[in-house]
C-alpha cells in the first residue's frame, strides 16, 4: 500500500512539473538555451561587437563570465556606434587614471551597470515589472519594452542569466546627488558633499574565503558607499528615497560662505578648529535644504515645507520653545524658498537650483538660546547663594501656569554666611560676530506660593557680567554696570544687554565657551523694599534685530 502511495506521489509531481514547464512555455519564449556563460554569448556575437569592447575595456568581462546571476539588455551597434564606443572606453580609462575607483567611475555605473540587471527576469507578454539594474536605478520591463527601448531580442538564456538586446541605449537618469555632480553651475555643493563620500567594507555582502593567519581572506569583497552627511541630513543617493533639494548656484555658494564664515571663528586652541570652521560655515548653508516627501506631501508642501533638521513637536515641547526652526512656510510664494528656483526632475526628487537663496538664516542656524535657570548642567558655579538651588514647580492651578518656561524655577536665596547672591550660568551654542540681546526671566514668588503677599510686592535689583573667551583662548569678560529691576507680579523678561558680540564662536563645542553670572546689588539698607531671593525661570539669548525667538 505504501509503495503504491509513493507510485501516486511521483505522478502527480512529475505532472506538476510538467504543467510549470508548459506554464514557462507558454508565458516565457526562451528563444535561445545554451551553454557557455553571458560574456561569451555577447563577444561571439558581431551585432554587439562595440558593446563587448566596452564590457572587457572595464573588466566586466569576467564579472559576467562568473557564476553570479544577471539580465543583460545589451545595445547592438546599431545603437551604439563606433565613436561613442571609444569614448567611453577613453574616458573610462582616464577615470581609471584619475585613481577613480571602478565602482564609483561614471562609464561603469552610468553605462554598463544601467544595462545590467542582477537575476533572471524573463518576459512574457503578460510582464509589467519594475526592475533595479545594478546601479540601483528602476526601469519597467514589458514583453516589448525596458523604459522606453524596443527590445530586439528577449530571453536568451545562458548558464549564469538571460541576454536581451535593444534598439537603443537606455538613458541614465541621475539621482540628486549624482545631479549636483552633473552640473558645472553646482560645483561647489556637489565637492562639498563629496568630501565625507567613502566606500565601506560589508562583510555580510562579501563572499569569505580562506582564514590565513587568523585573517578571513574574501572571494569576492562588497564596499558600499556612505556618506555620513546624506545619513544624518538626508539620502538623496538612494533610488529608494524621494527628496528636494536646495542647491545654491557656485556664485551664490561663494557669496553666503564669505557671509558666514564670520560667525563661526573659533579659539585657536579649539581642537580642529580649521576643519569646524570650513565645515560648519557650509553646514550652515546646506543643513536646512534637504525635504523628504515622504514627510512632506502634496497637500502641506504647499503650505509650508519643513527640512529634515526641523525639531518635531516633540521634541520642541523638551526644549520648551515654540518656534519651528528649519520650517519654511509659503515655500512657493515670493520670497520662498523655493521662489526663483529651477526646478530639476531626477531619478529620486528635485534639485531646486537657486542663483538666490531664500533660506534666511534666521530661519536655520542663527537661533535663539534658551538656558532654562533649574538645569543642573547650564548651572557653572553658585557663589554666594543656598547650594543646591531650591528647583519650585508651578501647578496647574496656578495662575502663572504656563506663563513660565516649562512651569519650573529656581530660588536663589542668599548665603547665610555673606547674604550675598552670585550665580552662573553656561551659554552654549553662540555665533561669534552676532549681535545678541541677552534677558533673564524672572518668576514671582506667588507662582509656587500665592499666599507669598509681601515678597510677591518686593522687585529684585541685579547686575551681570559676561565671560568669554577670546581669539587665543583665554578668558575676558564684560561687565554690566547698569541696575537692572524686575516686576515682581508678573513673570517679568529683563533685558541685561544689547547688541553683544563675542569675537570667538561656541557652536556645537561640548564644553562652553560663555559664561553669565548674575548678582544681585540688593544692600542690607534697600532689603525692607526689595527682595535679595532671586526667582530666575530662564535666561534667553537672542539675535538682534529679530523676533525669532
Amino acid at each position: 500500500m505504501a509503495a503504491l502511495f509513493t507510485i501516486h506521489c511521483s505522478l502527480f509531481i512529475s505532472a506538476m512539473l510538467a504543467s510549470c514547464a508548459d506554464d514557462w512555455n507558454d508565458h516565457y519564449d526562451a528563444t535561445t538555451t545554451s551553454s557557455g556563460t553571458l560574456w561569451q554569448a555577447i563577444s561571439s556575437q558581431q551585432e554587439l561587437s562595440r558593446f563587448a569592447s566596452v564590457v572587457k575595456a572595464c573588466g566586466y568581462d569576467i564579472v559576467l563570465d562568473g557564476s553570479q546571476t544577471f539580465s543583460v539588455f545589451a545595445p547592438t551597434n546599431e545603437a551604439l556606434s563606433q565613436a561613442e564606443a571609444d569614448s567611453l572606453i577613453a574616458e573610462f580609462q582616464r577615470q581609471q587614471a584619475a585613481g577613480i575607483r571602478s565602482d564609483n567611475n561614471t562609464v561603469v555605473r552610468q553605462f554598463l551597470q544601467n544595462h545590467i540587471a542582477l537575476y533572471k527576469h524573463p518576459v512574457s507578454s503578460l510582464t509589467n515589472d519594475s526592475i533595479a539594474m545594478m546601479n540601483s536605478k528602476y526601469e519597467v520591463l514589458t514583453g516589448q519594452l525596458i523604459g522606453n527601448r524596443q527590445l530586439r531580442s528577449s530571453n536568451a538564456l545562458y548558464n549564469n542569466g538571460l541576454l536581451f538586446t535593444i534598439d537603443r541605449k537606455l538613458d541614465y537618469f541621475p539621482n540628486v546627488f549624482e545631479y549636483l555632480g552633473h552640473d558645472h553651475e553646482l560645483d561647489s555643493v556637489y565637492q562639498f558633499f563629496n568630501r565625507y563620500s567613502v566606500y565601506q567594507f560589508n562583510d555580510a555582502k562579501s563572499v569569505p574565503g580562506e582564514i590565513i593567519d587568523g585573517l578571513t581572506h574574501y572571494l569576492d569583497s562588497v564596499s558600499e558607499f556612505y556618506n555620513v552627511l546624506f545619513e544624518e541630513y538626508g539620502l538623496i543617493n538612494s533610488e529608494d528615497s524621494t527628496y528636494w533639494l536646495i542647491a545654491p548656484t557656485n556664485s551664490e555658494w561663494n557669496r553666503l560662505v564669505a557671509q558666514y564664515e564670520p560667525y563661526f571663528n573659533y579659539p585657536n586652541n579649539v581642537a580642529k578648529r580649521d576643519s569646524l570652521v570650513y565645515t560648519n560655515t557650509r553646514m550652515a548653508i546646506m543643513g536646512g535644504t534637504f525635504f523628504s516627501r515622504t514627510l512632506n506631501p502634496d497637500v502641506a508642501f504647499a503650505d509650508s515645507a519643513v527640512s529634515t533638521m526641523a525639531p518635531s513637536a516633540l521634541v520642541r515641547s523638551l526644549l520648551n520653545s515654540d518656534y519651528a526652526y528649519y520650517t519654511y512656510y509659503k515655500p512657493f510664494a515670493e520670497g520662498g524658498v523655493f521662489y526663483g528656483t529651477d526646478d530639476i526632475v531626477c531619478s529620486n526628487g528635485h534639485v531646486r537650483k537657486a542663483s538666490h537663496f531664500n533660506v534666511s538664516m534666521y530661519d536655520t542656524f542663527l537661533q535663539t538660546v534658551k538656558v532654562e535657570a533649574e538645569s543642573i548642567q547650564a548651572q557653572d558655579t553658585i557663589i554666594d547663594a543656598v547650594d543646591p538651588l531650591i528647583v519650585r514647580e508651578v501647578t496647574s492651578d496656578n495662575p502663572f501656569y504656563g506663563k513660565v518656561s516649562g512651569n519650573t524655577f529656581v530660588e536663589v536665596a542668599p548665603d547665610p554666611a555673606t547674604a550675598q547672591v552670585t550665580v552662573s550660568y553656561k551659554i552654549n551654542g553662540l555665533l561669534s560676530e552676532v549681535p545678541y540681546d541677552i534677558y533673564a526671566v524672572f518668576a514671582p514668588a506667588t507662582a509656587y506660593d500665592p499666599m507669598a503677599t509681601d515678597e510677591a510686592s518686593k522687585p529684585n535689583i541685579v547686575r551681570s557680567i559676561l565671560t568669554y573667551k577670546d581669539q587665543n583662548g583665554r578668558d575676558a569678560q564684560r561687565r554690566f554696570n547698569q541696575n537692572k529691576r524686575n516686576d515682581p507680579a508678573v513673570v517679568d523678561t529683563v533685558q541685561l544687554a544689547s547688541g553683544v558680540t563675542f569675537p570667538t564662536c561656541s557652536y556645537g563645542l561640548s564644553e562652553a565657551q560663555v559664561k553669565l553670572r548674575i548678582m544681585s546689588v540688593v544692600s542690607s539698607s534697600q532689603t525692607a523694599t526689595n527682595s535679595l531671593t532671586l526667582r530666575l525661570d530662564c535666561i534667553i539669548v537672542k539675535p538682534s534685530n529679530t523676533d525669532k525667538k
